[in-house]
């Protein structure tokens, strides 16, 4: 195994899910909720002369589904916000200290005004 000092690292979890398994995960919502619709609305005429309450019930839902069903399926690909970053920073080197035995340095003083304070004009 190669050392790759430097390079990028990628977390899997991060990876969004392929295309081919979201568009058969919306295909499956889909007919599921066809399949909902038709048996509502296959209830809605059964129990029409029998429980009319119920049969409106299923033929509202018999209605309504088809569009719920549409939105649902045509809706784009997931975003994943909750997951964790999927890029992983390289660790950082510490940088190189001072030599020991040495304090830092003070202040440096401006260049600007030879023998002022500061860096003010002095007294004329």
């Amino acid at each position: 195994m190669r050392n790759q000092r430097g390079a990028q690292v990628f977390r899997i979890t991060g990876a969004r899910q392929s295309l081919a398994d979201d568009v058969r995960g919306r295909q499956r919502r889909y007919i599921i909720s066809m399949s909902v619709r038709t048996v509502s609305v296959v209830l809605a005429a059964t129990l029409w002369n029998v429980e009319r309450h119920v049969a409106v019930v299923a033929l509202a839902l018999g209605v309504l589904l088809p569009y719920v069903a549409v939105v649902i399926a045509n809706a784009g690909r997931e975003n994943a916000p909750g997951l964790p970053s999927t890029f992983v920073p390289a660790p950082m080197r510490p940088a190189l200290g001072a030599a020991s035995g040495t304090e830092p340095a003070g202040p440096v003083p401006d260049s600007g005004a030879a023998g002022t304070a500061g860096g003010a004009p002095g007294p004329e």
